[in-house]
């Protein structure tokens, strides 16, 4: 995806996560973040915002930790989080494509990085958001095209850093088929870094399926196992869903 096509992303699921964190309400449970309410997503969020927008505006060349979360609530800390949005969308579409600062996964250029990241942070919570205001009434979707290139950065990107807890003495191959898009991706597992790569290429031990906005939320762990389809060996799924979490 574009960079413009990542921001646009960012700003309209921005716009829907404090939409539906305001009608929800801030002590509103979100259900797919057990022990989280509405209150809590919207710091968190808000703070990574401001935290990415530090980087773009400022141009840090090494790690800078993020902020404290703020005391506010109900309609100040809504109309905080939205301040804090607003920033990071006119940060990213104003800076040039000569940034240079401190990213921490593969990409093409530091703004790509951060236009990309950011969209997928705000996407999956902006879900978060609408799974509280829409309890029970199941988990909000994801546009098939973003939804695979947020596949694509969690598993080769996210999971090829040494932080991955995606680890097991019995090595394994996972295969993660998005059906509507055709993108497909085979992992390898074992007691390294898992490494990713996109191909279809040789056998797999398990393999995870489904349209590609389901196959997101579930590699997120916002929807449950039974939201794709698994075939083959249950231990390589039970193992990601056990221990991805990031």
């Amino acid at each position: 995806m574009e960079i413009t096509e990542h921001i646009k992303s960012l700003a309209a699921d921005g716009r829907l996560l404090a939409d539906a964190a305001e009608r929800a309400g801030t002590d509103a449970p979100v259900p797919v973040c057990p022990g989280w309410q509405v209150r809590d997503l919207l710091r968190h969020t808000g703070v990574v915002h401001r935290w990415a927008t530090g980087f773009v505006t400022e141009g840090y060349t090494s790690h800078q930790p993020m902020g404290d979360e703020p005391g506010l609530d109900g309609g100040e800390l809504v109309d905080w989080f939205r301040e804090g949005h607003d920033r990071l969308v006119t940060a990213l579409t104003e800076a040039p494509d000569t940034l240079e600062c401190w990213t921490f996964l593969p990409a093409p250029s530091p703004r790509a990085f951060w236009a990309r990241r950011q969209a997928h942070e705000t996407a999956v919570h902006r879900v978060d958001a609408q799974s509280a205001l829409r309890a029970g009434a199941g988990v909000p979707g994801v546009a098939p095209a973003f939804a695979a290139d947020g596949i694509d950065e969690l598993l080769r990107g996210f999971h090829a850093r040494e932080k991955s807890r995606v680890r097991t003495p019995e090595p394994g191959i996972l295969r993660v088929r998005a059906t509507d898009t055709g993108d497909v991706w085979t992992v390898r597992l074992s007691d390294q870094v898992p490494h990713a790569e996109r191909t279809a290429d040789g056998p797999a031990d398990c393999e995870l399926s489904g349209p590609a906005g389901q196959v997101y939320l579930a590699l997120w762990n916002r929807l449950p196992a039974d939201a794709v389809s698994t075939a083959g060996d249950e231990r390589l799924a039970r193992l990601w869903r056990e221990t991805s979490a990031i």
